[in-house]
């Protein structure tokens, strides 16, 4: 016990220093590495990212406890949570509020019976294809109310590409990844309650693309994620 005071007490500035940044990623603001093709083209593999975790409630360090509630949930934010299927940290766009009816029809989003609008497909620019697939790789923009963003379509694999109409319940989102064909998101997990939402994601700090051997995407620094409509 006397090795670990006296390890403790040499040490007492850089331990203070770690459950600083602990709390800091825990209440404030945490940072994640992207590690799949789920949000193409939007985020890519090797992109940085902050998630604010004051863009929408107070919780209490390292619980999912809310104490305070600051704004609501938009439509098309790009948000961080804790999967209610096993607690995996997921990163996807918001696309149901609470109350909506939300279908799709062959890739199109219907949202309380209202069409959202498509541009036409172009082939995805190399920059923004995903690594280890040569199907076919899609780029359409989609006009949710609000704002507009891209969403990656890949024609020969197998996926969900219809579902409900379904109502999002009180409390709850409907979540999908931008790589529509590629996501595992409320298709499959279900939806997300408020309480799980861990914040949300407005830019990318930075970008290393692993297939040149981790050369930084300077393009990337700092670019912003959400576009209006």
């Amino acid at each position: 016990m006397q090795a670990i005071k006296k390890l403790i007490s040499a040490n007492k500035g850089f331990l203070c220093f770690l459950l600083g940044m602990l709390l800091i990623r825990s209440a404030v603001a945490d940072w994640y590495g992207v590690p799949s093709a789920s949000m193409y083209p939007t985020l890519l593999i090797g992109d940085r990212i902050i998630s604010n975790r004051l863009a929408y409630d107070v919780k209490l360090p390292f619980t999912d406890i809310v104490v305070g509630r600051i704004a609501d949930p938009r439509r098309g934010d790009i948000v961080t949570f804790s999967s209610p299927e096993d607690g995996t940290r997921l990163v996807k766009r918001l696309i149901g509020l609470p109350g909506d009816i939300v279908e799709m029809r062959d890739e199109q989003l219907v949202i309380n019976g209202a069409s959202m609008s498509y541009d036409a497909a172009t082939v995805a620019p190399p920059s923004h294809r995903m690594p280890d697939y040569e199907g076919r790789q899609l780029i359409v923009r989609e006009s949710l109310p609000a704002m507009a963003h891209g969403v990656m379509l890949l024609p020969e694999r197998m996926a969900l590409r219809s579902f409900g109409p379904m109502t999002v319940p009180v409390g709850e989102y409907l979540v999908l990844g931008d790589n529509r064909d590629d996501s595992k998101d409320s298709r499959y997990i279900g939806f997300v309650p408020r309480a799980l939402l861990t914040g949300r994601v407005s830019r990318v700090m930075f970008s290393l693309d692993p297939q040149r051997h981790y050369l930084p995407r300077v393009k990337r620094f700092g670019a912003a994620l959400q576009d209006a409509g």
